[in-house]
């Protein structure tokens, strides 16, 4: 499968935190350059949809960006959900992973991770 263009506009921003710990999770599992993370929607949760986040391999639908040193892949038709979306790693008392601020969600569930549009 051929490599697609980088896009350098960003649709989404990673703190500091959810990039240290990304970085965490790249170098414990050894990933090759071929992986990427992948960030998008799925159908489910609890408010319609919810969030997909992981290391994947770039896929035939897949918009390629850069962010931060990550390379990115979002399918095109996933970014009118995610546009603007701001992922960061909480490490508190009551709650810890990653936490999705979505300005496109019109209402999400109690736990953060899903989300209407």
């Amino acid at each position: 499968m051929s490599t697609d263009t980088l896009i350098k506009t960003q649709p989404i921003t990673l703190t500091s935190g959810a990039l240290k710990q990304l970085r965490r999770i790249q170098s414990e599992q050894n990933l090759s350059s071929d992986h990427g993370l992948r960030i998008g929607v799925k159908g489910g949760g609890c408010s319609g949809f919810s969030y997909v986040l992981g290391y994947d391999l770039q896929k035939e639908k897949d918009e390629v960006y850069e962010i931060d040193g990550f390379k990115v892949f979002m399918e095109k038709a996933h970014a009118i959900y995610l546009l603007g979306m701001e992922i960061d790693w909480v490490d508190g008392l009551n709650n810890r992973g990653f936490t999705f601020s979505n300005p496109n969600a019109k209402d999400t569930c109690g736990c953060g991770t899903s989300f209407s549009a």
